[in-house]
């Protein structure tokens, strides 16, 4: 008997770890890559600059690995672990739509979640 109901807990406990990302996280996660595909904007990471789709392409990659890990708990932490910086050399990544200059990413991907909760659309540079 004692040891089903350490196996219950183990069970339970576990799949607390396996109910995954909000539905409304990720909406707003899907919404912020359909912004970058969309925009005319560029991405520099370590150094190289790469098309939005590219771009977009590379961080749904680090996205889905952070998720199987369970490591994306919000909108924001998806930014801060996957959105701001290589993980491979540490250098922070950056945005360049059109004539501007560039900006790091962070601050492009918080204004754009700003934006999508306000109301506005957030695709587009």
């Amino acid at each position: 008997m004692k040891n089903k109901v350490w196996l219950i807990c183990l069970l339970v406990s576990g799949s607390a770890f396996a109910q995954g990302v909000a539905p409304a996280t990720t909406r707003e996660i899907n919404q912020l890559f359909a912004a970058l595909k969309n925009s005319n904007c560029e991405f520099s990471r370590n150094g190289s600059w790469y098309s939005a789709p590219k771009a977009s392409e590379h961080l749904q990659r680090k996205y889905d690995y952070l998720q199987k890990k369970g490591l994306v708990t919000s909108t924001e932490s998806f930014i801060e672990l996957a959105a701001t910086k290589s993980s491979m050399s540490g250098k922070p990544y950056e945005v360049r739509c059109g004539g501007a200059a560039a900006v790091p990413s962070q601050s492009w991907f918080t204004g754009k979640l700003r934006a999508l909760r306000k109301g506005t659309p957030a695709s587009g540079s």
